[in-house]
């Protein structure tokens, strides 16, 4: 986000409309400034040149002359548009409207600013995000370099909290979807390399005034706002940190609002381990919630899976993605939701036929709250509520049918509809078909909702035939044709009549004001009828005024009830869009365990098969990774060679996404799945580099590849692809290696390991727990083919050359590479020859150690048992028969060995 600059030159003529703007900029001098003056809100001096620049909007000037006041202004009808389009950029915008009628102004407006939005504080529904939350964040830190962070959503009146690692605040606040960051201690500078970088999507980061006051008063105020106790961890402040976190986020929302938020709920503590943890990399990796490529929303996990028909059920579809569960019961009660979903599927497609027109009641029930309704928003409220009923039919319907588990969708039994019902009732009588976006000017209320109101909208409405009328008559009474009735705010109603029939004027016209072509005039009939019509209209806008008013206060005492139902339709949306995948792409409901074991039958990439050109099929695969009892049989890591191409990555991927879907409570593309619970799930696939930070591709990987040995557990799933290849061919060999038995021997996770290194296959033969497997080809000599199906047993070739060739390097090109890489085999033994000894050494120490030897020329290698063993042979006194049993078996140790590098 770039600074404001502060507002004009001092030289500049000080107006007193001038004097009142700059007043104004005082009070925000970091946010740009909308000043509203009549039909616009304008802006001035740098903030005109910034607005012109981002908005693209034209620059001109007030006052032109030799001290010329850059100006810049916006229709105050599209201003949101606008500000939507400057907070996606960072920027804060003060809206300094108009609080006093122009009209009733003794000179100058008065003005005040009635609001400060920020990215985190946006309120306006057509400029956020539907499916995503809108969080403001505040961290507050604390000892050995964690954070507090406390998370509120300013409409739907949730906060969090929750305490996290210094080097995993990036992670949580990406993962959340936070758009602004406070502190009130860290710059905002500092703050940036707090949270580090965000490859898609802005964050805006401010220092803010610490709340006044000790831990003792900021615990009384949060027991006096929230009625709750504040010591335990579960009622959300578990400490002084994380307090002062929520006071100092509270705090801010409200001085942007400039109004008390009486609708926040109590805080909900939350832990990032009690939900399967994905750090940024994984997320990233098996994209989610976006592309890796270029952040989109197409093509990622969250896109295929979302089916939902409302705001409010993508937002807790998407939660449902960034929190998957742990634990068991949980995960089953959500599952036997989705199955029941899956198995009734006409009460589901009944269920969303009820769910079509019901708007985001969540966001609306806050913009009732914070009283910031407009008719237009009790018009949307009007219809979600018009949907209750049919929603809680189908719900019925579905409960009740034959094998339904009982805690399925059993939170409708808990919703006290009655109060809600008659609201609804009453906003179908109450309100228009269209209500108008803003409340001060009338056409808010049908006809028959108030007799008082019906008879000033009549007067209004005969009025106007009164007037045609009246022109009608005039023009016959004085021969002027073209005699017309008119109507303006500053002169009301009168008669206008062009200069070339003035001669015919009657002398009961009295003058009004006088133009260029015309002459206005007045009559006794005229002004009684604008006194009783105008006060009619006057009447009625005040009315309505207050009816509106009534009509939101009793939304604003239904605040809990619709929150409830808010709730209620957001996790049954979100449920139903899970069960409308699962049926459409024939998902199997996975069985969950607590053992480490993960067996996927004939399993799918979801994405990938959604997307796959007409005609092509996917082509599934089996996987089976289990540990016996106490780890002492069984498989749980698995070693996949195999060409480029192959599809190596596409499995690794799938069966990670597999267990992300069951941890959520969906089924899974899969025909069988037995899949035992996760604490964790790392992948390290795909290159990538970070040259801002100086790191290579290959400082990435090691990077990465550390988070994982360090975090891992045996409850863990491991996908690593390619460890190693970003240096040279030994040190590559010699780290992957390592890492691979370090996730075998010491951490004993279930890992998916795909690798070139071919001499990694001997692992299978010295660790109990790990298997080969690769991905199926067939060469027949000219063509190579890609079968896409995971089988047992190790690669014995790359096929590199057969994948440029694929790919269109030139043929030239690939027959030197292939005379090329004919000789590099051939050298093979000889270079072996240099090396022979230290083989025999590779026989025991395996080959990292062959390789770190080869790799490293400037201190020679230990003599070895062999070349001890030949320099203590007396050729002299061996009989030809003992020198050719040596012979032998010297050859067939080494030949041995050759094998095994």
């Amino acid at each position: 986000m770039q600074p404001l600059s502060q507002a004009g030159p001092p030289a500049v003529r000080r107006t007193p409309m001038l004097n009142q703007y700059l007043a104004a900029k005082a009070q925000c001098p970091d946010a740009l400034l909308m000043f509203r003056m009549g039909d616009f809100f304008e802006m001035f001096f740098e903030d005109a040149k910034l607005a012109a620049r981002e908005l693209e909007i034209t620059l001109t000037a007030r006052d032109k002359g030799e001290s010329p006041v850059p100006m810049a202004g916006v229709p105050h009808h599209a201003v949101s548009g606008y500000i939507a389009r400057l907070l996606q950029r960072g920027y804060s915008v003060a809206l300094c409207d108009q609080v006093e009628d122009p009209k009733a102004a003794k000179g100058l407006v008065k003005r005040e600013i009635t609001r400060v939005i920020t990215p985190g504080t946006m309120m306006d529904l057509e400029a956020l995000e539907p499916g995503r939350s809108n969080y403001l964040a505040a961290a507050v830190a604390i000892a050995h370099g964690r954070q507090a962070l406390a998370l509120l959503d300013v409409l739907a009146g949730e906060l969090l909290v929750t305490e996290v690692d210094g080097a995993r605040v990036g992670d949580e606040l990406r993962r959340m979807g936070v758009r602004e960051l406070l502190s009130d201690a860290l710059s905002p500078a500092a703050l940036a390399a707090l949270v580090g970088e965000s490859p898609h999507g802005s964050l805006a980061m401010r220092r803010v005034e610490p709340v006044v006051g000790g831990d003792v008063a900021i615990r009384r105020d949060l027991q006096r706002r929230f009625g709750v106790d504040f010591v335990g961890a579960a009622a959300g402040g578990g400490s002084a940190a994380q307090r002062r976190a929520i006071a100092n986020v509270i705090a801010y929302a409200e001085q942007t609002q400039r109004r008390p938020l009486l609708h926040l709920e109590a805080p909900r503590a939350y832990r990032a381990a009690d939900a399967l943890v994905l750090d940024e990399a994984t997320r990233q990796t098996l994209e989610l919630t976006a592309r890796a490529q270029d952040g989109s929303r197409q093509g990622s996990l969250l896109w295929h899976l979302d089916r939902t028909l409302t705001p409010m059920g993508a937002r807790q579809l998407a939660r449902y993605l960034a929190f998957p569960l742990r634990d068991v019961e949980a995960i089953a009660a959500r599952a036997d939701a989705v199955q029941l979903l899956v198995q009734q599927r006409s009460s589901r497609a009944a269920l969303r036929q009820a769910l079509q027109g019901v708007r985001d009641l969540e966001r609306l029930v806050g913009r009732v709250a914070m009283e910031r309704a407009t008719p237009r928003d009790l018009g949307a409220l009007r219809a979600s509520l018009g949907r209750l009923p049919d929603v809680r039919k189908q719900v019925a319907e579905l409960r009740a049918a034959k094998g339904a588990p009982a805690a399925a969708l059993r939170d409708w039994s808990r919703l006290d509809v009655a109060p809600l019902e008659a609201f609804s009732q009453r906003l179908a009588r109450a309100l228009v078909e269209q209500p108008p976006l803003v409340a001060n000017e009338g056409g808010i209320f049908a006809a028959g909702f108030c007799p008082a109101l019906d008879e000033l909208l009549t007067l209004s409405e005969q009025g106007h035939g009164f007037l045609s009328a009246l022109e009608q008559r005039e023009r016959q009474a004085t021969g002027i044709g073209n005699l017309k009735v008119r109507y303006n705010r500053v002169f009301g109603y009168y008669l206008e009549i062009t200069r070339a029939n003035l001669a015919q004027v009657p002398s009961r016209y009295v003058r009004k004001q006088t133009l260029v072509n015309a002459e206005r005039y007045i009559t006794e009939e005229l002004k009684q009828f604008e006194e009783k019509v105008l006060h009619a209209e006057e009447r009625q806008k005040s009315r309505e005024a207050e009816l509106f008013a009534e009509l939101c206060a009793a939304a604003r005492a239904l605040i809990d009830p619709l929150r409830a139902l808010a709730r209620l339709l957001a996790a049954t949306d979100a449920l139903q869009s899970l069960a409308e995948v699962a049926d459409r792409g024939d998902y199997v409901r996975p069985q969950l365990t607590r053992r480490k074991e993960l067996v996927l039958t004939e399993a799918r990439h979801p994405v990938i098969e959604r997307l796959l050109p007409g005609g092509e099929v996917f082509v599934p695969n089996d996987l089976s990774l289990q540990a016996g009892s106490d780890d002492d049989d069984g498989s749980y890591f698995l070693l996949v060679t195999g060409p480029n191409m192959a599809g190596k990555s596409t499995v690794m991927r799938q069966a990670a996404l597999c267990v992300v879907l069951a941890h959520m409570g969906s089924f899974v593309p899969a025909r069988r799945a037995v899949i035992g619970l996760c604490d964790r799930l790392f992948t390290r696939v795909g290159a990538s580099d970070n040259l801002t930070r100086g790191h290579s591709t290959f400082m990435v990987e090691m990077m990465e590849t550390a988070n994982i040995l360090a975090h891992a557990t045996s409850s863990s799933l491991v996908l690593l692809d390619e460890i190693g290849r970003g240096t040279s061919t030994f040190d590559g060999l010699a780290i992957a290696t390592a890492v691979a038995e370090d996730l075998h021997d010491r951490v004993r996770c279930r890992t998916l390991f795909s690798t070139h290194y071919h001499e990694m296959c001997d692992l299978a033969g010295r660790h109990a727990h790990l298997r080969n497997s690769q991905m199926a080809v067939r060469h027949d000599g000219q063509a190579l083919i890609f079968l896409r199906r995971l089988v047992a047993g190790a690669a014995d070739k790359s096929y590199g050359i057969d994948v440029a060739r694929l790919a269109g390097v030139p043929a030239g090109v690939l027959r030197r590479a292939r005379r090329l890489l004919q000789q590099m085999e051939h050298q093979r033994p000889a270079a072996a020859q240099l090396s022979l000894f230290a083989a025999a050494s590779a026989a025991a120490t395996g080959p990292v150690a062959a390789a770190a030897a080869n790799s490293d020329r400037s201190t020679p290698p230990p003599e070895d048992p062999l070349r001890a063993r030949l320099r203590a042979l007396d050729p002299d006194h061996l009989t030809p028969l003992e020198a050719l049993q040596l012979l032998v078996a010297l050859r067939a140790e080494v030949t041995e060995n050759s094998c095994c590098t």
